[in-house]
């Protein structure tokens, strides 16, 4: 029997509390929620829990406060098989928390809370276990442990993925020309760039990067750049009910799928069928597919 593949993430982690609403009224205003859930996430958090729900195995790195909450929240990783040893507690510090109210199109309002007096020393890494791993996948919300982690796993000669989210311009300079697999995000590549077109984009990158450009534009799909040409694959048309956490449930299973020696048209068709299903689900990254309900979408779009 084959070993999963293994992925350690590396970012922000945090306690959310997701609120559905109909819609979201302008101040002053007050709504009742018609569903709510808690949920540990974060960028890169929530990409390991798809990874791990999709059949790979998957630890994290993040650090946590100094606070009952951060014993919840390994509790809750390690319940999902996600391995919580790499949680780095920062002593007097507060964990992180955030606020997501969703609104009847999946359309939602973030209002995240990060202690401003936790430490962004990232000498506390345990970087020797990446010997261990197929994979290193970080966000852009840590820059100083994710640019430490990126360069070690270099040196190592173990893969690496960064998520191009939205992020000050200087963070992503720093950190993605440190990626094998540059997945941004519509909006951070555009950040990144300072273009307005994301096939520009894209080329652009490509042609200061050695290896795989990729952006996931929601709705619209993924489009990466394949022999100095634009490639495309399209997302499903799905009724949308929570668009929270989709691009991370995307960043997970595309780097399992890749992983695994799926092609990347293959592993971009993967990880768009997860995240579309995942938008038809309530509670973030809660609503992840199952690998035998994407292997399903699949057989059934083509």
């Amino acid at each position: 029997m084959k070993h999963p593949k293994r992925m350690v993430a590396l970012g922000a982690i945090c306690t959310t509390a997701i609120f559905q609403v109909p819609e979201i009224p302008p101040p002053p205003a007050k709504v009742l929620a018609t569903q709510r859930c808690t949920v540990v996430d974060g960028m890169a958090i929530s990409a390991a829990c798809a990874f791990q729900k999709l059949g790979g195995q998957a630890q994290v790195w993040a650090r946590v406060g100094d606070d009952a909450d951060a014993q919840a929240m390994r509790l809750a990783l390690a319940s999902e098989g996600i391995d919580p040893k790499g949680l780095f507690t920062v002593k007097g510090t507060q964990s992180s928390h955030a606020s997501v109210i969703v609104d009847a199109k999946g359309q939602r309002l973030v209002v995240p809370f990060h202690d401003p007096q936790v430490d962004t020393s990232p000498s506390w890494l345990p970087l020797q276990d990446l010997s261990n791993v197929d994979l290193l996948h970080c966000d852009v919300r840590w820059p100083e442990g994710a640019e430490t982690a990126l360069r070690a796993a270099r040196e190592q000669g173990v893969s690496t993925m960064v998520d191009g989210d939205v992020a000050p311009r200087p963070v992503l300079q720093r950190l993605m020309p440190l990626a094998d697999y540059a997945v941004f995000s519509d909006a951070g590549l555009l950040a990144y760039t300072g273009l307005h077109n994301v096939q520009e984009a894209l080329l652009t990158v490509a042609a200061q990067h050695s290896q795989h450009v990729g952006a996931s534009c929601g709705e619209d799909g993924y489009y990466w750049v394949e022999n100095g040409h634009i490639a495309h694959v399209s997302a499903l048309q799905v009724d949308v009910v929570d668009t929270l956490s989709a691009g991370d449930v995307f960043h997970g299973a595309f780097a399992l799928a890749v992983l695994e020696g799926q092609g990347i048209a293959a592993a971009a068709r993967f990880a768009c069928v997860a995240a579309s299903l995942k938008c038809t689900r309530f509670g973030g990254r809660l609503g992840c597919p199952s690998r035998a309900e994407v292997l399903a979408a699949l057989d059934q779009r083509s």
